[in-house]
């Protein structure tokens, strides 16, 4: 999954159900610039969402 944040960021929000920042993630991919903050930020969206469904889990 962690792949799929990097290469396709949007796809990765999509994928959790997450629409509106999907979206917007896409459309700052679509800028050549805004690719590398956009992976940054859904990589790190789904790092935080592990750790706060193992943080519930205990």
């Amino acid at each position: 999954m962690i792949l799929i944040a990097v290469l396709l960021p949007w796809l990765s929000f999509l994928l959790r159900g997450k629409i509106f920042q999907a979206l917007l993630c896409l459309i700052l991919q679509i800028t050549l610039i805004g690719w590398l903050p956009a992976a940054i930020w859904a990589v790190a969206s789904l790092l935080d969402a592990r750790n706060a469904k193992r943080m519930t889990q205990k």
